[in-house]
């Protein structure tokens, strides 16, 4: 699975109707038909594009929606969330995260508390992590071994295709940027895509101020 199919089944999922449970399960229902080669090459993809997103900067526009309460993990489900949006989405949140203001699905949440958010709404997605592990496990039969086959055989995809890319991601398949995001750094010495909040995100902190 290259990136444009990887991003065509994305895209295609942020454009089903129903739920979030419901757009899962369609997703679900692609890979199955598919070897479970491709169910490995999905979470390499889907792993990718997540660390790609962790930036110091979209960690900023994250913590700013999230009211300064966004954990690690939580960026770890905000990312997940931001990639389910599409891929033009995405990428334009990862040049400027300000744009974070133009998502609808952000957008149908300001002037709420957050107490007020339903569960379909919260920008987290985590349940989008486990689909592929799920469905490798059902074709492989691998139900009952905790995910170990599955995490072995996406470690060895990612250093596979690490290799065939060169050295164009780097050290991108180390796993997350770790609760400093000290992964890849500009020529200054600061985390990438490190700006200053106010600066960086006015129109995102006019439609979700702090307090």
């Amino acid at each position: 699975m290259n990136e444009d199919a990887f991003w065509a089944l994305i895209d295609e999922l942020s454009r089903r109707p129903g739920d979030r449970d419901e757009r899962l399960e369609w997703l679900r229902a692609e890979l199955v038909r598919r070897p479970a080669a491709e169910s490995v090459a999905f979470q390499v993809r889907l792993e990718l594009v997540c660390e790609a997103a962790g930036t110091r900067a979209v960690w900023t526009a994250a913590n700013r929606v999230e009211g300064g309460a966004c954990t690690d993990d939580g960026f770890h489900y905000f990312r997940l969330w931001l990639v389910g949006q599409g891929r033009k989405v995405y990428e334009s949140v990862v040049a400027d995260p300000d744009a974070l203001a133009d998502v609808p699905g952000l957008r149908v949440l300001v002037g709420r508390h957050r107490n007020e958010w339903h569960d379909d709404e919260w920008p987290e997605w985590e349940e989008l992590d486990y689909v592929a592990q799920d469905v490798y496990d059902e074709l492989t039969g691998q139900e009952d071994d905790d995910g170990d086959e599955f995490l072995d055989a996406v470690e060895e995809a990612e250093e596979e295709l690490a290799e065939e890319l060169g050295e164009e991601f780097g050290e991108g398949f180390a796993g997350e940027l770790g609760e400093d995001f000290t992964g890849e750094r500009e020529e200054g010495g600061e985390p990438r895509g490190a700006r200053p909040e106010g600066v960086a995100l006015p129109r995102l902190s006019a439609l979700f101020p702090l307090g």
